[in-house]
């Protein structure tokens, strides 16, 4: 009689075939074991284990001793990690068999295989879907008298050798997923040194497991705080989070978000958060292949996160200088864990900056902006040396003063920005987002050009793989002159953020301000391709038409912007320019009922397209007085060129810092 630890019968038999599902498709996984069973190959599924089993240790040999892995995926088993853990083992080891029980397409990193549809089997073991999953486990499997293949074989030892697996056709090879073709491509691009993207990567948004909608937050701000630490890596060209988050819940394959984006590498990942754990599934594809260069999970304390941020960023990035061929001796030190969240190690401050992140992002409005507000003070409240969280503070301050505030609060709230940004600096000089914000708040809120450039410098010098950082300094070179640093710095923000059309619409700013119209029309009209909605899109191009002559083309463009600031200031310029003194008359009047001071700029614009430049200049002391931030624009502006010989209008600009 066999004592208290021996295995169970079924447990010493020989392992062919591991089965990986979700626990809510059991019943459909017991069928299919079952098929396989009949067809002959000894087959392994959890429903094996016994009472008081140790469950991982029994799976994990199971999973390790198997010849081929066959995945059961469907809607509950996208959510699950340990299917996923379990696929990728049988992916790596090209030992894979994908099936769908429901149809559901299988998830990034898993898609290069051609799954076997069972979501209309019925259980008969004939049916030709299913006589397709036996013929595809006995081709990786071999005759059934054959012992299974060993995990240490040196045949799957490194990726080379299962790259050769594949296109001998051990198995479902790429070529019947993607064609031979693409497989051709890939190894042509790489010999060729098809360089131009290969350090490029997209940080994916990461799933949130946690089966709580209010985590999201969590599991975006680890995906944001890892880019952040690879966008440290000068080796690298990261693709920022506006263009990458455009693929949340996407269903094109890794191949074509790799192509639309750029890049030769995905991150993906998952993250589930459990009370004070939680655990992290992170996966670097190749996005020539399809195919996983790099896959490991965490399961650590949450004390513990900004260890792991550190460890995935600098695992990713050794992943990613191994495929380039680096020979200057691999990459930098990971960063000490407190750098990739801008200076704290403190959970309690790190979780409140992420919502006070996800919050500000959202954009929905004011409450939601202000509540972003409460969250960068409570992380600054539990670690006042927490850089990012005081930069954090100092933006939400300067949207409440531009957005929300009335004339009586704006200066202090200016003020307070401002303080905030310093702190930022003072406490993180290398942080570029530290250094941007502080410069964007001198120069759009203090109109204080001189004092913005050194921080704007700084933010240049250590922020060249951020694509706001770029952009904005960016738009301080074209509004201060410095043309000739300004659209690399803009085309890189550009290249770093392709599918933001706030980037592309920036880039039509900066080739406005270097009267280059019609580049600048076509810069903006990719960025409303983007978004047809975007604010000041069509009164940017009715602005560059204007100037082109087209004058007719521009009105329509105005009379197309919802905004009415671009709208009424564009269509009093247009009106009168083709004769409609009338109307010319009514939208400048609708201008000042409407917007009264807020707009003395775009009124002084139109002033001095009227040729009237006393009037026009008049509206820019005033505009000047108040604090406008139309002013940045002052000297580069061609819609007051009019006014530009005047004297008053180069002492504004001496008073400015612009000269």
């Amino acid at each position: 009689m066999p004592g208290p630890d021996a295995p169970h019968p079924d447990e010493r038999r020989s392992v062919s075939v591991f089965v990986s599902y979700a626990h809510e498709d059991r019943g459909r996984a017991q069928q299919v074991v079952h098929g396989l069973e009949q067809a002959g190959f000894e087959v392994w599924w959890d429903g094996l284990i016994v009472a008081g089993a140790a469950y991982a240790t029994k799976t994990e040999q199971a999973l390790e001793s198997a010849s081929v892995v066959v995945v059961l995926w469907s809607k509950h088993a996208l959510a699950s990690h340990w299917v996923r853990d379990e696929a990728a083992v049988g992916r790596d080891q090209t030992r894979l068999v994908p099936v769908s029980l429901d149809g559901s397409d299988p998830p990034l990193g898993f898609r290069q295989y051609l799954f076997i549809d069972l979501s209309k089997w019925h259980g008969k073991l004939q049916a030709r879907e299913f006589q397709a999953v036996v013929q595809a486990v006995r081709e990786i499997h071999g005759p059934l008298s054959a012992a299974p293949a060993p995990l240490s074989s040196p045949a799957r030892a490194t990726s080379t050798s299962r790259r050769a697996l594949l296109i001998a056709g051990g198995g479902i090879a790429v070529a019947a997923a993607v064609g031979s073709g693409s497989w051709l491509a890939w190894r042509r691009a790489r010999a060729a040194g098809d360089t131009a993207k290969d350090n490029g990567v997209a940080v994916l948004p990461f799933a949130n497991l946690s089966g709580d909608p209010g985590q999201a937050y969590f599991s975006d701000g680890l995906a944001a705080e890892i880019r952040s630490a690879l966008v440290r890596n000068r080796q690298l060209r990261v693709i920022a989070q506006v263009s990458s988050d455009s693929f949340r819940g996407a269903t094109a394959d890794a191949v074509a978000i790799a192509r639309t984006l750029g890049v030769a590498y995905l991150l993906d990942g998952n993250v589930r958060r459990s009370g004070s754990t939680f655990r992290i599934a992170a996966e670097l594809i190749d996005g020539l292949s399809g195919f996983s260069r790099w896959a490991q999970t965490f399961d650590r304390p949450i004390d513990n996160i900004f260890a792991v941020q550190s460890e995935i960023a600098a695992a990713v990035a050794s992943a990613l200088t191994s495929e380039l061929g680096n020979a200057r001796g691999g990459v930098p030190d990971a960063p000490p864990p407190e750098a990739a969240s801008g200076g704290t190690t403190s959970v309690a401050a790190f979780d409140a900056y992420l919502r006070g992140r996800a919050l500000y992002n959202q954009a929905d409005g004011e409450a939601e902006d202000r509540q972003a507000l409460v969250e960068f003070e409570k992380a600054i409240a539990a670690d006042p040396r927490f850089a990012s969280a005081h930069a954090g503070r100092a933006r939400s301050l300067l949207t409440i003063a531009n957005q929300y505030a009335d004339a009586a609060h704006t200066a202090e709230l200016y003020d307070q920005a401002q303080r905030a940004a310093r702190t930022a600096t003072q406490l993180a000089p290398d942080l570029a987002d530290a250094q941007s914000t502080l410069a964007y708040v001198l120069f759009q809120g203090r109109l204080d050009v001189r004092g913005a450039r050194e921080p704007y410098d700084l933010s240049r010098r250590h922020g060249e793989g951020d694509a706001q950082v770029m952009g904005r300094f960016a738009l301080y070179c074209a509004a201060t002159g410095r043309g000739a640093e300004a659209e690399p710095a803009m085309q890189t923000a550009v290249r770093l953020d392709p599918l933001n059309p706030l980037m592309h619409r920036a880039l039509g700013d900066v080739l406005y301000a270097a009267r280059r119209y019609a580049d600048a029309i076509a810069a903006i009209d990719r960025a409303l391709v983007l978004n047809p909605k975007l604010p000041g899109g069509r009164g940017g191009i009715g602005d560059a038409l204007v100037l082109l002559g087209r004058t007719r083309e521009a009105r329509e463009s105005y009379l197309q912007e919802r905004h009415r600031r671009p709208h009424l200031a564009g269509l009093a310029i247009a009106e009168r320019q083709l004769g409609n003194e009338a109307a010319a008359r009514d939208a400048m009047q609708a201008l000042i009922t409407e917007l009264g001071d807020a707009v003395l700029y775009q009124q002084a614009q139109v002033r001095s397209q009227w040729g009237e430049r006393e009037a026009a200049m008049s509206l820019l002391v005033r505009a000047r007085t108040l604090g406008d931030s139309g002013l940045v624009y002052l000297n580069t502006d061609p819609l007051l060129d009019p006014v530009r010989a005047l004297p008053a209008f180069r002492e504004l600009l001496r008073q400015l810092g612009f000269v």
